[in-house]
């Protein structure tokens, strides 16, 4: 198996920057989801409620972001030094806040006036648990990013190739794999080998991670990551075939269990 390509998506719910490289991090790939919209109450914004998200092309740099979209001026936001962390949450049912420093008032005007309704930009300083540690079967550690549950998520390109089999028996239209939005994705295993790495340790290139287990698919996969049209597929396709206790499966949650550099290309191992 092999790295086949590499995905950061600076702000969650954000259109996705491809990458020939990237840094491993305890709490995931060094420029993800460092960064959320939030609504009024401080929960996290994503393409569950707002399509629009799919417009945003942030771009991660040392000590900021710069928020770009299409018929908007660029805006260049640094990472905040001061201000009183707020509680936000990823999702309105999580009972677990995380503290968040306030991007400011440029930030939340242009995001704003991208999502057509009053939003704010936080910044993650400091990556933490934000589910309980008896949530997971597979515990997530004590640092995550703003993603939904785990560091990094992970797809096997055969995979999508069988689901995308499925979905021509149906008479739908095919879906890139960027409607996952994972992180990672490799070539070279058998489609639906992943569901036998949970809980085994996995090597990419140097730096070696946890299979955490399945990704349990919502409503984002409907979404066309380019134009934010929504449809009813893969989920439907997905309900016929990968549902398991009434979770939608496709893609691997993946834990860090040390830091480095990862490229495309490189060797995909499952050990134990």
């Amino acid at each position: 198996m092999r790295l086949s390509a590499i995905h950061t998506y600076p702000v969650k719910g954000s259109h996705r920057l491809d990458q020939e490289t990237a840094t491993v991090l305890p709490w995931g790939l060094a420029g993800d989801r460092r960064w959320m919209v939030v609504d009024a109450d401080g929960v996290g914004v994503t393409q569950r409620e707002s399509a629009r998200l799919v417009g945003l092309r942030a771009v991660s740099r040392d000590g900021g972001l710069v928020l770009r979209a299409d018929e908007r001026p660029d805006l260049d936001v640094p990472e905040p030094a001061e201000g009183d962390p707020m509680p936000v949450r990823t999702f309105r049912s999580r009972k677990q806040p995380v503290p968040a420093l306030a991007a400011g008032p440029a930030a939340d005007a242009w995001m704003s006036a991208l999502l057509d309704r009053p939003v704010r930009l936080v910044w993650l300083a400091r990556p933490t648990r934000h589910l309980p540690a008896d949530d997971r079967e597979h515990d997530t550690g004590d640092r995550v990013s703003f993603a939904d549950a785990y560091p990094l998520l992970l797809a096997n390109a055969a995979s999508l190739t069988a689901l995308n089999d499925w979905l021509a028996e149906a008479g739908e239209e095919p879906v890139p794999m960027t409607r996952f939005r994972p992180n990672l994705v490799v070539d070279g295993a058998p489609a639906w080998a992943e569901d036998g790495w949970v809980g085994r340790p996995l090597r990419v290139g140097g730096v070696p991670f946890r299979a955490a287990g399945p990704c349990d698919r919502c409503v984002v996969t409907t979404v066309d990551q380019e134009t934010g049209v929504r449809g009813r597929e893969p989920l439907r396709t997905l309900g016929r075939h990968r549902n398991v206790r009434q979770k939608l499966l496709f893609g691997l949650h993946l834990v860090p269990m040390d830091t480095g550099p990862v490229a495309v290309g490189d060797p995909v191992t499952v050990e134990g």
